[in-house]
């Protein structure tokens, strides 16, 4: 049954969630400050109205080994939708030649199945804006898919807050519309995508749209997610998932209690990354205060719970450990 506190549960949530809040704030910030050559399109796909969470269209081969180096990335867009809900979707993912050097618009994929991860953008955010994070995902072995949801992106006209009730939901269908592409001959994804392996990260209200796939509008799908600067869109549901929060314990925006609580009220594998002094994202721009812990414990996380790296795991306390800087602590 429907949980009936959750609309009014979203309604508090947008009213601390301010548009200015999550938006891009001056270029001084690096998190939000778009990268000049964003994707172009580049083919057309259409989600069912109703996603099937149930579905995984491609197990991946019984040896799976994280790759040991950094791969290339190549980035292409595909126009998704759920009903007449448009959700353009940013793809980044593992591509073949020399690492290093920008995303390039629809390179070969490199050799092998790669598991795939969902990334939401906050209140009037695109997923170009998370550029740094999506790349760095993709050279350590996913495919990251970013869409941009309909009332809550940066160019959305009208602007809706209370639409993020919509995104977990939105999220599903473009996963469903993606995993289809590893079994269509000839696209380009074909035989790539590891549909057994999935994870859901976001940030700010994206944060929350990713902690709401394992609650109300549950994923079946989905083995690990990571929120930052979010909290809660309900109790968890389903079978237990590792997760990782993400938080600065100065956000003005989202308070941190908001992520401890949301923590502390599971039971399941889950860990908490700390910045100390960190608002509400200043620390995911590349050469900030807390970037580099931060991308460190999310990759690895990552690398476990979707690769099965026990090595990986076992990096994260170093990762998220610094004096002054990132505090870590989890019960995995």
């Amino acid at each position: 049954m429907p949980d009936r506190r959750a609309p009014l549960r979203l309604l508090a949530l947008c009213l601390v969630l301010s548009v200015a809040a999550c938006s891009s704030p001056a270029p001084a910030t690096p998190v939000f400050t778009p990268p000049s050559g964003t994707a172009a399109a580049s083919g057309a796909q259409s989600a069912a109205p109703s996603a099937s969470a149930s579905v995984r269209p491609s197990a991946s081969p019984v040896v799976r080994a994280a790759p040991k180096s950094a791969l290339a990335v190549g980035v292409r867009t595909l126009k998704f939708t759920r009903g007449d809900r448009a959700l353009p979707t940013t793809v980044w993912y593992p591509a073949t030649g020399k690492a290093g050097g920008s995303p390039r618009k629809d390179a070969a994929v490199a050799a092998g199945r790669f598991p795939v991860v969902l990334f939401s953008h906050g209140l009037r955010g695109l997923p170009t804006y998370y550029q740094q994070l999506t790349t760095r995902f993709a050279a350590a072995g996913f495919v990251v898919a970013a869409p941009a949801y309909p009332f809550t992106n940066h160019n959305a006209d009208p602007f809706k807050q209370l639409d993020m009730a919509n995104q977990p939901a939105d999220g599903s269908a473009v996963l469903t519309a993606l995993l289809k592409l590893d079994a269509k001959s000839g696209d380009l994804f074909a035989g790539h995508l590891d549909g057994a392996h999935i994870g859901v990260a976001g940030h700010s209200a994206g944060g929350y749209t990713s902690a709401g796939m394992l609650a109300n509008n549950r994923d079946a799908r989905v083995d690990a997610a990571i929120v930052i600067s979010g909290g809660s869109m309900g109790a968890f549901k389903g079978a237990r998932t590792p997760v990782l929060w993400v938080h600065g314990d100065a956000d003005a925006v989202v308070r941190y209690q908001a992520g401890r609580d949301a923590y502390n009220a599971t039971s399941w594998p889950r860990a908490f990354l700390t910045l100390l002094g960190g608002d509400h994202g200043t620390f995911l721009g590349p050469g900030a205060k807390g970037f580099d812990q931060t991308i460190k414990t999310m990759t690895d996380f990552l690398r476990w719970a979707l690769w099965g790296d026990a090595a990986a795991k076992g990096r994260l306390s170093a990762d998220g450990s610094r004096a002054g800087v990132a505090k870590f602590e989890a019960k995995l």
